[in-house]
């Protein structure tokens, strides 16, 4: 793959994020302002969008918005994730248990990548979407999945890092990461506190599927965790395990 396709596929990923974030019709000229793209270079892109029936052009005032075929295809590549068709339904099991957000999520490069998220049943609750990106110090998921590591490879990790402040609670020594993941480990779940976003706690716990280490959290607000943290993880604790053998045996 080219680094033009590489940039053209960034573009296109753009447009759509412009679209997600408006939500409303826009120009050409929009469009690229607000994508950040070269005119001619948002003209091309759009125009094979709307040959491939992703996009549809209104007359008066002339503007563009998606269909609704992105959507379609991607709910029919979803709707067969192995990964996430397997982990769901245990997912939603332990979110109608804690009432709380529950995340399943993996190790991509030097982020964590969101899976699944089964939003909690409060009306004030933790909200995320699959897709999402958070840090590997200061998530619980990402804390967890450090957590299956080996000492030595955790600390070789971080030697070169500079760890960035998340919230004034985000622990960016480390020397107190290491520490607080490795007691973590022999508690059997890793635990934020307001580390990630400011008042929102969370609980979660690592498995191994295949060798490839995927983790699951607890999520929501301190006011509704901080009193409950040893039941929610022994909670969480039991459906990563039936979740381990259920994958496992997939």
């Amino acid at each position: 793959m080219t680094a033009t396709t590489v940039t053209s596929l960034d573009r296109m990923i753009d447009i759509y994020e412009v679209f997600q974030s408006g939500q409303t019709p826009l120009s050409l000229t929009e469009l690229a302002e607000a994508a950040n793209i070269p005119k001619s270079t948002c003209h091309a892109i759009v125009s094979t969008l709307i040959a491939r029936g992703y996009l549809y052009t209104l007359s008066r005032p002339r503007a563009l918005y998606p269909t609704r075929r992105m959507l379609d295809v991607m709910r029919d590549i979803c709707a067969k994730d192995p990964l996430v068709e397997r982990a769901t339904p245990v997912l939603e099991r332990l979110r109608d248990a804690t009432r709380e957000t529950i995340i399943l999520g993996k190790r991509q490069a030097d982020s964590v990548i969101y899976l699944q998220v089964v939003e909690g049943l409060h009306a004030i609750r933790y909200s995320a979407k699959p897709g999402e990106f958070k840090p590997l110090h200061s998530s619980s998921i990402g804390k967890a999945l450090l957590g299956s590591l080996k000492e030595a490879e955790l600390r070789t990790w971080l030697k070169e890092r500079r760890l960035q402040a998340i919230t004034t609670a985000t622990k960016v020594e480390h020397e107190v990461l290491v520490q607080d993941v490795l007691d973590s480990r022999k508690q059997g779940y890793f635990v934020t506190r307001g580390e990630n976003v400011s008042d929102v706690w969370a609980i979660a716990a690592f498995i191994n599927v295949h060798n490839e280490p995927l983790a699951v959290a607890v999520a929501g607000p301190q006011h509704r965790l901080e009193n409950n943290i040893a039941e929610m993880a022994q909670l969480l604790v039991a459906s990563c395990s039936f979740l381990s053998r259920q994958l496992v045996h997939d």
